[in-house]
């Protein structure tokens, strides 16, 4: 069954995602360029996540959809798992958002160009300058109403065990008084882990926690700290073990 599925993995699912990926990141540049980054930015790619997830006949559960209102901006923090963490929540969270992603993905044709022209937020982590743009570039996206999304752990675990956080997504959070909802991701591990392009059949289940807003804490650095040590504890409390 394995050979069988490998088979029918590289021979028609990967060819079929591959030309999928390329007409998905045009129509993203099209609409960017239409001044439509708004929504130009995610729909296209929400449907293609989606069939990222059905051809690879990976199954995905979501809980806690009714904890978050469509009309309401937030700072999504979630655990890094794997790349199908990517197609789980652009597919299945069903929320408008932009990315806070690696610079280095700017160098993946079309798709690199697409993220970049739709106004998600690419981090050049070898930089404090570049770092500084980047977190300029996130406040002017949080003051037009727009959600983010960022995996405060910076990269995909290698492991599967979840790593310590990074406070940047908690100090934009507690800047602009938006709430956090942390975001549990399990089983993205087993199907796709770091280093590997084979995929393998499975279920992936996505929690959308309650959302945090901090106003406990003497000054912005304590809100901050707190909000981050209460988001991880959140996350971690529906990983399985």
């Amino acid at each position: 069954m394995k050979v069988l599925f490998g088979i029918y993995q590289w021979i028609i699912a990967i060819p079929i995602l591959v030309v999928v990926t390329i007409l998905t990141a045009l129509l993203t540049i099209l609409f960017s360029m239409l001044g439509m980054s708004r929504r130009g930015g995610y729909y296209p790619a929400h449907f293609w996540a989606k069939l990222w997830c059905i051809l690879l006949f990976v199954r995905v559960e979501v809980k806690g959809r009714e904890n978050i209102d469509k009309n309401t901006s937030y700072v999504f923090v979630a655990n890094h798992q794997g790349a199908y963490d990517i197609f789980l929540i652009y597919g299945y969270l069903n929320h408008n958002f932009k990315w806070m992603m690696k610079k280095s993905l700017e160098k993946i044709p079309f798709v690199g160009f697409a993220c970049k022209i739709s106004k998600h937020i690419m981090v050049d982590r070898n930089s404090a300058s570049g770092i500084q743009e980047s977190m300029a570039q996130a406040k002017e996206i949080l003051k037009d109403g727009m959600s983010l999304v960022i995996f405060p752990e910076g990269s995909r675990t290698p492991d599967g065990k979840m790593k310590k956080f990074k406070r940047g997504a908690f100090a934009l959070a507690t800047e602009f008084g938006l709430p956090i909802v942390p975001l549990t991701i399990n089983g993205s591990f087993s199907v796709m882990t770091k280093g590997s392009f084979c995929i393998n059949p499975g279920k992936i289940t996505l929690t959308i926690h309650a959302p945090l807003s901090l106003t406990e804490g003497e000054n912005e650095k304590e809100r901050t700290e707190l909000l981050m040590a209460k988001s991880y504890e959140a996350i971690k409390s529906a990983l399985s073990e």
